[in-house]
């Protein structure tokens, strides 16, 4: 199950130096909502060895604005405490794995 970020939590998971995997996404954005199952199923898919959640922008907008997150659905790809990755917009759970991989 993918973690329910705050600006918080998502500082702490990019801080341990992890992989880390956050879809920024807001309630009312319809590409959000159908990236949802695909970022679950990745985070199922990948746990123990990627930290995989997602940030309510709406909610928090702290990490989003210090990485320059601008249009939504953003996923941000995070390794050693470092930004390494992105995608913007609505992609297929294929490219997200392969960005992920990238990182392992």
């Amino acid at each position: 199950m993918a973690v329910q970020f705050t600006d918080q939590t998502a500082k702490e998971a990019i801080e341990s130096g992890k992989v880390v995997v956050i879809d920024f996404w807001a309630e009312w954005c319809g590409p959000c909502v159908k990236l949802g199952p695909a970022v679950e199923a990745v985070a199922e898919k990948y746990e123990g060895k990627a930290i995989v959640g997602k940030m309510n922008v709406d909610e928090n907008d702290e990490v989003s604005s210090e990485n320059r997150v601008r249009n939504i659905p953003t996923i941000l790809f995070f390794k050693d405490g470092e930004l390494k990755d992105r995608t913007v917009g609505l992609v297929s759970q294929a490219d997200i794995e392969a960005k992920l991989e990238a990182l392992l």
